[in-house]
């Protein structure tokens, strides 16, 4: 298994072995029920359905209500895979919790960053705009956006005003300075994308393997 479902809950600071404060980021990372075990054999690939955040059998479809009957485990409001390998000794009805990571150092962590809306090239791409003194014309304006006579269009990529945030974000190489399993909690150097309470993957690093002390 290389990850679990897990909440953001916030942000707060800690002090390291030499007194440094560390700013931290509290993951809630399970339990979560495994709800279908995917191999090569049945499925053509080898995965781990999982199941967090209970919710009422009325506010799920038939399909998946039966999904979760069939494993014997109760019902969940997300659903989400993550690959394991063929090795991995997970059946339907086990619950996984924080202790997974356990002697991991490092973590990618997935979420969806908050919405801004409709927003202009300053916020947006953090742009300098025109100078505010009189006589100015392009105060927050992005300025020039294309050329004359040639090309003579908008070049692909030209960075405008437009949506900014809700986007899947993923933040990787994390260190992982602290995990308590009784407790299903999380805590991870720095920011992680998204509001409080909002929903994040946790998944063990894929470029830094290296593991805790």
């Amino acid at each position: 298994m290389n990850g679990l479902i897990g909440k953001k809950l916030g942000m707060t600071q800690v002090f390291d072995a030499e007194g440094r404060r560390v700013a931290v980021t509290v993951i809630a990372a399970g339990p979560c029920v495994v709800v279908q075990r995917k191999t090569t054999a049945v499925d053509g690939y080898e995965a781990v359905q999982l199941g967090f955040d209970p919710q009422r059998e009325s506010r799920l479809r038939k399909s998946e209500v039966g999904a979760f009957k069939k494993a014997g485990v109760d019902t969940c409001r997300i659903q989400r895979e993550f690959a394991c390998e063929a090795s991995d000794t997970v059946a339907a009805g086990d619950t996984l919790d924080a202790k997974l990571f356990e002697g991991i150092a490092y973590v990618d962590v997935i979420g969806t960053s908050k919405g801004r809306g409709f927003q202009g090239v300053v916020k947006r791409y953090n742009m300098g705009g025109g100078r505010m003194t009189h006589g100015g014309h392009s105060r927050r304006r992005p300025g020039s956006i294309g050329q004359c006579a040639y090309p003579g269009r908008v070049a692909k990529g030209q960075r405008m005003p437009g949506h900014m945030g809700n986007a899947r974000i993923t933040q990787q190489n994390l260190k992982l300075l602290d995990v308590r399993g009784d407790d299903n909690l999380l805590i991870v150097q720095g920011a992680v994308p998204g509001p409080n309470g909002g929903l994040v993957l946790v998944k063990k690093a894929l470029k830094k393997t290296e593991r805790s002390a």
